[in-house]
């Protein structure tokens, strides 16, 4: 079912078969992009003329900005994150792609602004915000850039997964670095036999005295030709656990 039709069914309103619209868009007031009906229908067209009818009902719905049901806290977050989208990543987010460029100077940017350990304690420099905090940061920068945001999700990962299963040596050397990106972070679960499956990967960690030795593939890891800070996914027995690798 199309988010056209569960629009529908939320507001009541009767929508036409997709066929019978265009892909061009309008935005309306919230910012949110709807199908416009075909711009040859004509008046003598009776199905037609209901789908605007119900199109023009649609129209009226008032869509949720993303200013609503935040604090003043989280509201800030979201005028950072957009003003930053705004100025530094959309400006640029066309000829990185382009130019297959990893933006470090806006990375470390949004790192001043605490968004490089969002979910780290603040005894290494985290920020300590909570998941929906980072949901409204992430969606906001998203509008800038979505693969440099999509990285930075993964980097903020890394690094509360440093900060929650660490031992306090590591966590001491890895997170004041990781949350200012001095240092960058990758995760590393694709391998080129399973995919993202996590519970058919065959990448090993065997224990050998004070330390593991890694052996396996991985493949797709997004940041992986920059990073300095890799976690891995791997087995160790049968159980799937999460190793460092510096």
């Amino acid at each position: 079912m199309s988010f056209l039709h569960l629009l529908a069914r939320a507001t009541r309103t009767r929508v036409p078969p997709l066929s019978t619209f265009h892909s061009v868009v309008h935005r309306n007031s919230g910012g949110c992009a709807l199908l416009l009906p075909p711009a040859h229908a004509t008046a003598a067209n009776t199905t037609n003329n209901n789908n605007r009818r119900a199109f023009s009902t649609m129209q009226a719905v008032d869509f949720v900005s993303p200013e609503v049901g935040l604090d003043e806290d989280s509201l800030a977050l979201l005028q950072t994150a957009q003003s930053f989208a705004k100025n530094e990543l959309e400006p640029n987010a066309a000829a990185w792609d382009r130019d297959h460029f990893f933006p470090e100077d806006q990375l470390r940017a949004l790192a001043e602004y605490g968004f490089a350990g969002l979910f780290v304690r603040g005894e290494h420099g985290g920020t300590e915000l909570t998941r929906h905090d980072g949901a409204v940061i992430f969606e906001a920068l998203s509008g800038g850039c979505t693969s440099t945001t999509a990285y930075l999700t993964i980097h903020n990962m890394c690094a509360s997964m440093v900060d929650k299963f660490g031992n306090d040596d590591i966590r001491a050397r890895l997170l004041p670095k990781l949350c200012s990106m001095e240092s960058f972070a990758s995760y590393c679960l694709t391998e080129p036999g399973s995919g993202s499956d996590a519970a058919s990967l065959s990448t090993k960690a065997v224990r050998d005295g004070d330390h593991y030795v890694l052996n396996g593939s991985k493949a797709f890891i997004s940041g992986g030709g920059r990073s300095d800070v890799c976690v891995f996914a791997a087995l160790v027995g049968v159980c799937v656990c999460v190793c460092v690798c510096v």
